[in-house]
């Protein structure tokens, strides 16, 4: 069996030295296509022993990964960004798991669990998704842009798991952007498309203009497909965060189509805690019902517990879910159950429950 890497890169001489590193180990050639870079990507790769190509950029990400691909003589290729470090794998172990993939009827992608860091209000997140990343040798991809393998093929998790930080370093929004218009006008039936656009002018700060395209994304993508829980969330959150009486009605509709089907999911239950704080807040008398929903939610998160494998936001079934119940009791004079949340939330290193019990205590 030969597992190859197989790259597209360009300016990565920041992380690129650590990403080949932590891959070298589990696969028996590493193949990088450098698309313009002006740094030292090139050299590096060479170093440590990559064979680098050039590839002339055509505004294409699947045109640089076919390309990547059509190098490759692996009969599995491992698809890594530069700024992606894997986590310890034994090479035994991996084998192991892809000739169980190999024992499948028809094609199988394996699939890599991927941790991304990011900034927000509480200042370095994390969250979790998996990410069809190992593909048997035939297997190309298609999108000008957040590019995905071609077919309809299953993907199963591997033992595999990797770090990833770009976000932390550049905002690509604005450069993506562009792409994604253009895709949305090619391709306007891709409730793909329409999602990540959305997800890129919310993070823009755009919320109002993003909020057309999530619509878009609600309407037109099916159940059955993987970004569709995440999509629903970050749909939800966007509606919060506009916050006006209408974005929550419309975000009760959404809660109340989800509940069956995402509810034992702790991402769309925190978001629904978040939800049902918003409803009452806007108008006490009429929605007051809603408040034990509140604590519900939460606890219910706790309940479901993590599970990176799902995807979402590391916390929402522990810490942060602890925290926000150690909030619900404080603001409702239940200081003794507070205190038992915000501890909790406090053990697992998070520091805004560390500074409530300083406060409380």
């Amino acid at each position: 069996m030969k597992i190859n890497l197989v790259m597209i890169v360009k300016n990565e001489e920041r992380s690129l030295k650590r990403c080949l590193k932590a891959a070298k180990p589990l696969v028996d050639a590493m193949i990088v296509v450098d698309t313009g870079s002006a740094d030292r990507t090139r050299e590096i790769a060479e170093e440590l022993g990559a064979q680098v190509l050039s590839f002339s950029w055509v505004n294409d990400f699947s045109a640089a990964r076919n390309f990547a691909l059509e190098h490759s003589d692996g009969d599995w290729n491992l698809v890594l960004d530069g700024d992606e470090y894997l986590r310890p794998c034994n090479r035994k172990k991996l084998e192991r798991a892809v000739k169980a993939l190999e024992n499948h009827s028809g094609i199988c992608l394996g699939g890599l669990l991927r941790f991304d860091s990011y900034r927000d209000e509480e200042g370095i997140s994390t969250s979790t998704s998996v990410l069809p990343r190992l593909l048997p040798r035939g297997v190309k991809y298609t999108g000008k842009i957040h590019e995905q393998p071609e077919g309809e093929y299953p993907c199963f998790p591997l033992p595999l798991e990797a770090d990833h930080d770009g976000y932390l370093y550049e905002d690509k929004g604005e450069r993506n952007l562009g792409y994604l218009l253009e895709a949305v006008r090619e391709e306007p039936k891709d409730g793909y498309y329409q999602f990540q656009l959305a997800s890129t002018l919310r993070n823009l700060k755009r919320l109002e203009e993003s909020l057309p395209y999530f619509r878009s994304f609600y309407q037109l993508s099916g159940e059955r497909e993987a970004y569709r829980p995440g999509g629903v969330v970050l749909y939800l959150y966007t509606l919060l965060d506009v916050g006006t009486g209408d974005c929550l009605d419309e975000a009760a509709m959404v809660v109340d189509q989800e509940e069956e089907k995402l509810g034992g999911w702790s991402d769309f239950c925190f978001v629904c805690g978040l939800f049902y704080m918003k409803r009452v807040l806007s108008d006490v008398e009429r929605y007051i019902s809603l408040l034990p929903r509140i604590e519900s939610s939460y606890q219910k998160c706790l309940k479901l517990g993590e599970r990176p494998e799902l995807g979402g936001v590391v916390g929402t079934g522990s810490f942060k879910a602890a925290y926000n119940l150690g909030a619900w009791y404080e603001v409702s004079g239940q200081r003794e159950l507070a205190v038992k949340y915000y501890r909790m939330a406090s053990g697992a290193g998070y520091e805004p429950a560390r500074e409530r019990l300083r406060l409380l205590l």
